[in-house]
Formats: structure tokens, C-alpha cells, sequence
């Protein structure tokens, strides 16, 4: 079977796409906007993209009429964001944070979030997140209908019992986060694992 993605099935991309390539993790992004105005949203186009310098990449989309989503504009405007990770203790209020509010409506509010301080950026993380990422936004490429937002990575806070400080190292098995899957209503949880040593 092969699924030509230019012609035949160009319409139908998202949608193979996003049940294919799973799980995702999800970002749920803190931005400022010019009224000073906290959003909140969730984007599973998102995952970190190396270490030298520490880099993370999202998709922010449009909305249907065309018109950049807030997080898109708030980093235009701003030059920053927070990535906070979702694990299962959230995943419901994470879900909220989907929702399309009114203008000046906080989605934090809405979802019972509380924000928290950053450290280097404006935006505040969210304290109930197992981890957050500060980022300045490196640059946005906009690929046909398409914007990756490119961020350098400089804080990440996590909670105390997900860091092993002797070993520097995530106690991974702590981490509860949850995954998205196939479009529109489905998601994982990670528990699940298994360990398979890469050979010598």
C-alpha cells in the first residue's frame, strides 16, 4: 500500500499523519500576549530536537479563518514561551486548555492551573506540571500552510522527586506523562516500557 501524499491523499494528510506517527508528546505552551494576558494551549506537533545548543520544536496552527492561533502571535510579539509537559495528573486540565474561549478569558483559570514564575523568560510555567521548559524562541519557519516554532531551551524545572541529583539524571520511571494518538479523542499513558540495549 502506498499513500501518495501530493495528489490522492494530500486532503486527507493530517489525518494519516497524526494516527500514524504516534505516540506524541504534548506541550502545553505558556505565552504572554501584549495586554500582559496569559494563554495557555496544548500542541502534540511538538518534541525536543537536540542538546548542543538544547532546542525544542512546536506546531502552532491557524485557526479556520486563517488567523494565527495566540500562542503563535504572543511569540511573534514576545520572543518567548514556557513548554509544560502533561503528565496524567493533568491530562484533564491540559484537555481544557483546548478550548476556544473568549477573548481575555484564561484558559489557566478555566482549567483550575495555577501559573508559576519563571526564572529567565516572562511567561509563567504552570505549577502543576511535572516539568516546564523556558525557551526564547532560536526563529519560526513557516513551511507552506506549516510554522515551527524553534526554541533554545534554558531552564527546566521539574519536580524534586523526577531528578536524581548524584547521578544528574531523570528518574524517568516517576514520569507519568501521556501521549497523544490518532486524531481526535485519543491518547496513551507511558507506564508501559520496556528496556532494549543497543548492541556493541
Amino acid at each position: 500500500m502506498e499513500l501518495d501524499l501530493e495528489k490522492e491523499f494530500a486532503d486527507r494528510a493530517y489525518q494519516l499523519l497524526v494516527s500514524l506517527v504516534v505516540p506524541r508528546p504534548i506541550a502545553l505552551v505558556t505565552t504572554l500576549g501584549a495586554d500582559g494576558k496569559v494563554n495557555a494551549a496544548p500542541f502534540s506537533f511538538f518534541n525536543v530536537m537536540g542538546a548542543n545548543p538544547p532546542i525544542c520544536a512546536f506546531a502552532p496552527g491557524d485557526r479556520d479563518n486563517g488567523v494565527p492561533k495566540d500562542t503563535a502571535l504572543n511569540i511573534r510579539s514576545g520572543h518567548e514561551f514556557v513548554v509544560n509537559l502533561v503528565d496524567e495528573a493533568i491530562a484533564e486540565k491540559m484537555n481544557l486548555c483546548a478550548a476556544s474561549l473568549s477573548y481575555g478569558e484564561s484558559e489557566l483559570a478555566f482549567a483550575k492551573l495555577t501559573a508559576a514564575p519563571s526564572s529567565v523568560v516572562k511567561p509563567p510555567r504552570i505549577a502543576e506540571a511535572p516539568a516546564s521548559l523556558e525557551c526564547v524562541e532560536w526563529g519560526t519557519l513557516q513551511i507552506g500552510g506549516n510554522r515551527m516554532v524553534i526554541g533554545l531551551i534554558k531552564r527546566i524545572h521539574l519536580r524534586d522527586e523526577l531528578f536524581d541529583a548524584e547521578k544528574k539524571r531523570i528518574r524517568s520511571e516517576k514520569l507519568s506523562l501521556i501521549g497523544r494518538m490518532s486524531s481526535p479523542h485519543w491518547y496513551c499513558r507511558t507506564n508501559d516500557r520496556f528496556e532494549m540495549k543497543r548492541p556493541d
